[in-house]
């Protein structure tokens, strides 16, 4: 397969260059449109070359677990993850002792990009995913994927007042082997709200603009929405401390972050192991993805502690006072 790919990717760089002064010629000639049709199938299809680098990324983890249990970014590899949240996931699946080989995973989009995605296709796990667009729901359904392994794609705006039934409608309650929240919002309600189902293995989104030293998260609304909650888009969802003292009182311990800075890890206290318990100063990752808004709604390409003085003066809520404040 990589020969073939090289082959392609060859003979349109030399087709290129024996026309680059004849653009014309280029666009109108069908050995270009055939060789460019080829290397865009490949690029669109390439999911089995891809499957195949993760597995030797995770055969290259054998071995290495002493390192990677002080700090499980080292086991980080990216195959259908925005980050290299595939590799952490592939590490702990394979390390801890877990029996129920399923997931949860909210906020999925059409599922092309997934920390779950390589979990159902690699390791055969079962799956259930959620989002709020029809559409994307849609697009999973009518996917190959869909019949090919056992994943359940529901449509679902989520809120802490449906979140227990939505699982039990779909045929998840009791232990499953990993839970993924990343709704842009309301991610600590929901976690907090949670009791139908017990996952070995949490991974929820924080938000790093919000600081580690503040218990914060957005003030709970069923119909939260990032976009219209302040213009920057950049104050929604949780800190890292609030997450971490939610996990304590549910069992949990802190391992880490991705080294992206968005994903925390938290493992069921029972089954740990010896994962390397962190605290919040040792496993915070300051993000440095630059997603902030400006009041078009452009992106603005804010960075550094830029990004913390333009949502200053938004209301938060203190998980450990139960009040609301304003953001300093």
């Amino acid at each position: 397969m990589k020969n073939y790919i090289k082959k392609i990717i060859y003979k349109i760089s030399k087709y290129l260059l024996v026309n680059v002064m004849s653009e014309v010629e280029k666009i109108k000639s069908k050995e270009y449109d055939y060789y460019l049709s080829l290397y865009s199938e490949i690029v669109n299809n390439g999911e089995s070359t891809k499957i195949e680098i993760g597995r030797l990324n995770r055969k290259m983890q054998i071995g290495r677990e002493k390192v990677i249990l002080t700090d499980i970014q080292k086991a980080e590899f990216k195959v259908f993850s925005q980050w290299g949240d595939d590799g952490i996931i592939q590490f702990l699946i394979n390390y801890l002792d877990i029996k129920s080989k399923n997931f949860v995973e909210f906020g999925v989009e059409n599922y092309r990009e997934s920390n779950t995605r390589f979990l159902l296709i690699n390791d055969n796990w079962s799956g259930l995913v959620f989002d709020c667009s029809e559409s994307y729901i849609n697009e999973i359904r009518v996917s190959e994927l869909y019949w090919k392994y056992d994943l359940i794609a529901a449509k679902a705006f989520i809120t802490r007042e449906n979140i227990n039934t939505l699982l039990t409608m779909n045929g998840y309650k009791g232990e499953i082997g990993l839970l993924h929240i990343d709704l842009d919002g309301n991610d600590y309600w929901i976690w907090k709200a949670i009791d139908v189902i017990s996952p070995s293995i949490v991974i929820i989104e924080y938000v790093s603009v919000l600081g580690i030293e503040y218990p914060f998260t957005v003030p709970y609304s069923s119909n939260f929405k990032r976009s219209e909650y302040h213009y920057t888009q950049s104050c929604y969802g949780s800190s890292l401390l609030s997450l971490c003292d939610l996990a304590k009182e549910k069992g949990y311990t802190f391992i880490g972050s991705n080294s992206a800075g968005n994903n925390a890890y938290f493992v069921k206290n029972s089954i740990k192991k010896d994962l390397k318990e962190l605290t919040v100063e040792e496993g915070y990752v300051k993000s440095k993805f630059r997603e902030a808004r400006d009041k078009e709604g452009k992106l603005s390409f804010v960075r550094d502690n830029k990004r913390r003085e333009i949502i200053k003066g938004c209301k938060v809520y203190n998980t450990r006072t139960n009040k609301i404040e304003t953001f300093k």
